[in-house]
């Protein structure tokens, strides 16, 4: 991420005061706390928390504020808090088949093992704006006239096995184990990108990518840049426990939990000579409620595969090079914002250039017309 060079010092510190300004706006208006976007922009917080890569809702939340509701700029400035911080070690493996849920739903199967959990979700409302929120705790009347919650609006405490079972149990979908020879996965937050990158690289490169780039490819997959059909097989939303092992124990201990969406999507594979057809996976997962990030993370993840599948690549979205390298929003906005800052020097070698070049063009230009005239 490039950062700002030397400038005139008063007129840098004049700018933040204007920035602070600029972020409370109107101190008329009672001032948004930390604790308001953490309850109230729960989806923008998820989208931080996951493109920053730290799961901490509070600083998220922070980051958002500090912004003015910049989620790039939030997300940058999470990352850098992130570097700053200690690493005490890794975690096990999360269990997601443990998942209590909050929310559940499978677009391949319409009876699946615990049912359908649609849950909180924009899927189901007619996007008509909601003028009633204008008013001043207008939000807050509506829910004093709602019914109470009873049972069935509630979640089920109980993890919910995968519908991808279903498919599993007459062997028509590939088996996603780990081999006893796979290699300890790389991590990106510590280790540069570097090719070629194996599955494990790419899928810690596309949980932490931007959301608006992954939807943008995923969308593109779908419109034929990939040779694949998706299907929603199963997307969940809920808690997880996170467990560490002690070096001063003999066993895992839990150090809390966590909220994760997870994706797989179901795609149609020909087969080969020694392999018959069956369906493969694309798979995503991201913290907090993020479907949309989590589906089009899953679509891309399928798309990149087509190599070790021996599928034809003939799109940008089957390049791994070209999706990893350019699906990062901190080094993006880098390389896109730093064109803002002084460039003085380099501009003016390209003017006398371009003005050499001219005046050369015009030389040129008048010899090749008394040329002619000769002629």
């Amino acid at each position: 991420m490039y950062v700002a060079v030397k400038g005139g010092e008063r007129a840098i510190e004049a700018s933040w005061r204007l920035l602070d300004e600029a972020r409370r706006g109107d101190t008329r208006v009672p001032e948004l706390s930390v604790a308001q976007i953490r309850e109230q922009m729960r989806l923008a917080v998820a989208r931080v928390m996951a493109e920053g890569s730290v799961y901490d809702e509070e600083l998220a939340a922070l980051a958002i504020k500090q912004a003015a509701g910049d989620l790039v700029e939030a997300i940058f400035l999470l990352r850098a808090y992130r570097t700053t911080l200690p690493r005490f070690g890794y975690t096990e493996p999360v269990e997601t088949e443990n998942m209590v849920v909050e929310r559940r739903i499978s677009a391949t199967f319409k009876d699946v093992p615990g049912g359908q959990v649609l849950g909180a979700t924009y899927d189901y409302t007619q996007r008509l704006l909601d003028f009633a929120l204008l008013a001043e705790g207008g939000d807050d009347a509506s829910n004093a006239t709602r019914a109470p919650r009873t049972s069935a609006d509630m979640p089920p405490e109980e993890p919910m096995p995968r519908v991808l079972s279903l498919l599993d149990k007459e062997g028509l979908i590939e088996q996603e184990t780990p081999s006893a020879d796979l290699r300890e996965p790389g991590d990106l937050s510590r280790e540069p990108l570097a090719f070629p990158a194996d599955r494990t690289v790419r899928l810690q490169n596309l949980a932490r990518g931007d959301e608006g780039f992954l939807l943008a490819m995923g969308y593109a997959t779908q419109r034929g840049y990939a040779h694949s059909h998706p299907f929603a097989g199963e997307i969940r939303f809920g808690s997880v426990s996170v467990e560490m092992a002690l070096d001063e124990l003999d066993e895992a201990v839990e150090i809390g939990e966590i909220e994760l969406t997870e994706c797989q999507m179901i795609n149609q594979f020909a087969g080969a000579k020694d392999v018959p057809p069956k369906f493969t996976q694309g798979y995503g997962l991201t913290f907090g409620h993020a479907e949309r990030k989590a589906m089009a993370m899953a679509l891309v993840d399928r798309a990149l595969r087509a190599g070790e599948l021996g599928e034809t690549l003939a799109s940008p979205t089957q390049d791994i090079e070209f999706m990893l390298s350019h699906s990062d929003n901190v080094e993006a906005s880098g390389f896109v914002q730093h064109l803002k800052l002084p460039h003085y020097v380099d501009f003016q070698a390209e003017l006398e250039l371009v003005r050499r070049l001219r005046a050369g063009h015009g030389k040129d230009a008048g010899a090749d017309a008394q040329n002619e005239e000769a002629a």
